[in-house]
């Protein structure tokens, strides 16, 4: 997937250039009311009218080269189009980085776009009338689990569609982002777009499968039109590839990085997708994201360790951990010794060794990768796995400085873990930007 692509999107509104870039907040949530982000609703992300409101400041706005090494479904590269500025993706996750270069394939002809889309919902519908509802023995089990067989008929006839006129164009990428964009929808267990699927759980609505697709087909051209209208040159370019590594970007290429990595708090990002995955038949079982995903990922979940156990004594005496050696080793003997009163017995101390080698690796990958005197944005929280306490900004920052950055200071937004008042664990935390001056 190493190849360029285009996007841009964003409502166009007068920006405050001051640094009042606090009017936004970092959540996701408002990605899904904007044009182009709302076709797939990716939870793993930040708000894109927080990131063009940042990029529009004082502090920020004389950088002409974005990097986003965590882009997810494209949130920065999208925001770094609408004001006009170059940008280059990275996401190891391959599912959802076809997502994101899918949305920025938004340039198409509109028209055409609806036209072959809708061509696919009638073969859909002639394939359907022909065979009716069938066992679909084929499909994974969650797939079962989660649609009954006369939605799972439908799902499947725009599958099969969509694979009669698959040609890898543009419009075949778009008609296969509308396609995955309306599985959760249709189906009536628990398949909200910021949780895992809990099959056990039912939905009050659903929606049938052919007027989900008529209705993102619709959603997904309108969106096209309306963003069309702004003649903007600069087209952001994505790579699926590891964050740690980075190879397809030009040493010293960016003067601004704006990012969230993955936090650690045990959310496997590669379950993320596990539905839609299974849908197209990607993977089989849990099990098969170990090597579809997992291995690609920064280790931020006790499922990307679980072979790492009897290692973990090697990880932390890798020399790019160094400077937060005392503290992460003393933290880890403590998740390490509360780990024995918890019947799960999650390896949460392997888990956070892995974590800061792979962030330090990143770190010294974005070093290479930009230019005296840049400004890297994190957005990051911190961690308490079994009520131990993870300075993950702090450490974060020692890595940075490591690596031949200059400064680090964190920025509280904030706070983390208070909505929720049954929840066993006491510790608070905080979100924030980690600002690093190189």
């Amino acid at each position: 997937m190493n190849q360029p692509l285009f996007p841009r999107q964003l409502e166009l509104f007068p920006v405050d250039k001051s640094e009042n870039y606090h009017h936004q907040t970092p959540t996701f949530s408002d990605n899904l009311s904007l044009p182009i982000h709302r076709w797939f609703g990716y939870s793993a992300g930040f708000s894109a009218n927080w990131v063009k409101e940042l990029i529009q400041t004082e502090k920020v706005k004389s950088r002409q080269r974005i990097i986003d090494p965590f882009v997810g479904s494209g949130t920065t590269l999208l925001a770094a189009e609408f004001c006009n500025i170059e940008a280059i993706g990275i996401e190891a996750h391959p599912f959802v980085a076809r997502i994101a270069q899918a949305k920025l394939y938004w340039r198409e002809n509109y028209q055409d776009f609806r036209d072959y889309a809708m061509g696919i919902l009638a073969n859909a519908q002639t394939i359907y009338q022909k065979e009716n509802i069938n066992n679909f023995d084929d499909y994974p089990t969650l797939i079962h689990k989660c649609f009954p067989p006369l939605i799972l008929s439908k799902l499947d006839s725009l599958l099969k569609a969509w694979k009669n006129t698959e040609d890898n164009s543009y419009f075949s990428q778009l008609s296969w982002l509308a396609l995955t964009g309306i599985l959760r929808e249709c189906s009536p267990v628990g398949t909200a777009q910021w949780q895992y699927v809990l099959p056990k759980k039912n939905k009050a609505k659903i929606t049938d499968p052919y007027e989900a697709f008529l209705t993102k087909i619709y959603l997904m051209s309108s969106d096209m039109a309306k963003q069309q209208q702004y003649q903007l040159n600069k087209r952001a370019i994505l790579y699926c590839e590891d964050a740690r590594k980075c190879n397809s970007v030009n040493n010293k290429w960016a003067d601004l990085v704006i990012t969230s990595p993955p936090y650690a708090n045990n959310y496997d990002y590669a379950d993320a997708t596990r539905l839609e995955m299974s849908f197209f038949r990607e993977i089989n079982n849990w099990g098969d994201l170990q090597t579809a995903v997992r291995q690609y990922l920064i280790r931020s979940c006790t499922q990307h360790i679980s072979d790492l156990n009897k290692e973990i004594d090697n990880i932390l005496a890798q020399h790019k951990l160094l400077p937060i050696y005392q503290e992460i080793t003393e933290t880890c003997q403590l998740l390490a010794d509360e780990r024995k009163n918890h019947g799960g017995k999650k390896p949460y101390h392997t888990m956070i060794a892995a974590y800061f080698s792979d962030m330090a690796e990143v770190w010294i990958t974005l070093r290479r990768l930009t230019q005296e005197g840049c400004l890297v944005c994190f957005i990051i929280g911190d961690s308490a796995p079994y009520g131990i306490y993870v300075p993950v900004d702090k450490w974060l920052g020692k890595l940075a400085i490591s690596a031949g950055f200059k400064s680090y200071k964190f920025e509280k937004i904030r706070d983390r873990n208070v909505k929720w008042k049954n929840r066993k664990h006491r510790v608070p935390l905080h979100e924030g930007i980690l600002w690093v001056e190189g």
